[in-house]
């Protein structure tokens, strides 16, 4: 059976299943290496094209998911009322201002309103928004805001740690610096004692970690 792909509206695919538009992505691509005084014939560079473009497909894939079929219904009615915590996800994404990467881990937490979501699913969801052209503050607002809304949970707290290499590779060229977003919705934002609670369980060492 084959499996149906999903495409951004507009987006049309070819009969090998590749977007449309992938020739015109590869030919920019040439012309960027032209214009940055490389040779997009010579050897070790003639197919840089097809594989930047098959990259960049793959790390934006996140416009072209959905939030509720990546959910598919794995959320679960349970008599749960204790925090549920998902933390040292790691994730990459795409700084939007420079196109380079920013990486890290990511930490969720939520307090369950009588239905729990699949564990795999919040990784999942981190990837979905992360595999996009993004800033991390809005990035870590979008994860989230999205889990409050499809759990209808009474609150959800989200950290982010990155790296990145626009600050490392070039401007300030600092190679030690963390950035650290966080967004708390619910009682997460409005009950200092859940909040703390949250905070001190993702600085405590991971499961299997030595002493």
């Amino acid at each position: 059976m084959q499996t149906k792909k999903t495409v951004r509206s507009g987006q049309a695919l070819r009969g090998d299943g590749r977007p449309s538009d992938s020739q015109d992505v590869r030919d920019l691509v040439a012309r960027l290496l032209v214009l940055l005084g490389e040779d997009p014939k010579r050897t070790s560079l003639r197919r840089t094209p097809e594989r930047m473009e098959k990259a960049l497909r793959f790390m934006t894939q996140g416009y072209r998911q959905d939030v509720d079929q990546l959910l598919n219904g794995a959320l679960f009615p349970i008599d749960y009322d204790e925090m549920v915590i998902v933390k040292d996800i790691d994730f990459f994404s795409l700084c939007e201002h420079h196109l380079i990467p920013f990486f890290g881990r990511c930490h969720v937490g939520y307090l369950p309103n009588k239905r729990v979501v699949g564990l795999s699913k919040i990784p999942r969801i981190v990837d979905l928004f992360s595999r996009r052209l993004q800033v991390q503050e809005r990035l870590t607002v979008q994860i989230a805001e999205t889990l409050q809304s499809k759990l209808n949970a009474h609150g959800v707290g989200v950290v982010m740690e990155a790296r990145h290499l626009c600050m490392m590779m070039r401007g300030v060229e600092k190679q030690n610096t963390v950035a650290v977003t966080s967004s708390m919705l619910g009682v997460f934002r409005t009950q200092i004692q859940t909040r703390e609670e949250f905070l001190n369980l993702i600085r405590r060492g991971t499961v299997g970690d030595s002493e």
